[in-house]
């Protein structure tokens, strides 16, 4: 079974953690979608989703995501296991870190996602976040800003997690 991982990107970061999730799982087992390139409505070719999204500036969403989170939030996500990462800057914005993912994750649970890839907010340091409840976000947290050298770590950390709670084997 494949995962549908659709992502926006203006700076390539978002693009390159996307890259490294299918160099990871295998090309094999995921599709990636530039959501600039891509309708909506692909999403319900997947059972198992992965949105990759930054937050921008005072916690707006990307172009792209901005253009297809309405058509996004019409779809009926029943059945569908859902994760999200997302990049965004702890420190110049700390009012506003992760807004995207918990934009985009009130969107789609909404519509009757399972929201899988909590993570803790510990090693974290931020004043808010629409995408954090009760001390974890609502999906990886990224900080290519500040935090890089730590970004392998998390991902291959949130993998092996949402790959679990999806109910997929996972090699030691």
């Amino acid at each position: 079974m494949k995962i549908g991982l659709f992502y926006g990107s203006d700076t390539g970061k978002t693009k390159e953690v996307a890259e490294k999730i299918a160099d990871l799982v295998g090309t094999d087992f995921i599709d990636l979608h530039n959501l600039a390139d891509t309708k909506p409505h692909k999403v319900l070719d997947y059972k198992y989703i992965i949105f990759g999204a930054p937050t921008w500036y005072d916690g707006q969403l990307q172009a792209d995501w901005e253009t297809n989170l309405p058509s996004l939030g019409k779809l009926d996500f029943s059945g569908k296991k859902v994760a999200i990462y997302g990049l965004g800057d702890q420190y110049g914005y700390a009012e506003y870190y992760l807004d995207a993912v918990g934009v985009i994750a009130d969107t789609v649970t909404a519509q009757g996602a399972d929201l899988h890839g909590l993570w803790t907010n510990e090693g974290y340091e931020h004043t808010a976040s629409k995408g954090e409840r009760d001390g974890y976000f609502l999906g990886l947290a990224l900080d290519e800003d500040n935090q890089a050298e730590l970004t392998d770590e998390r991902l291959n950390a949130w993998l092996s997690q949402v790959w679990q709670e999806f109910g997929f084997e996972v090699e030691a």
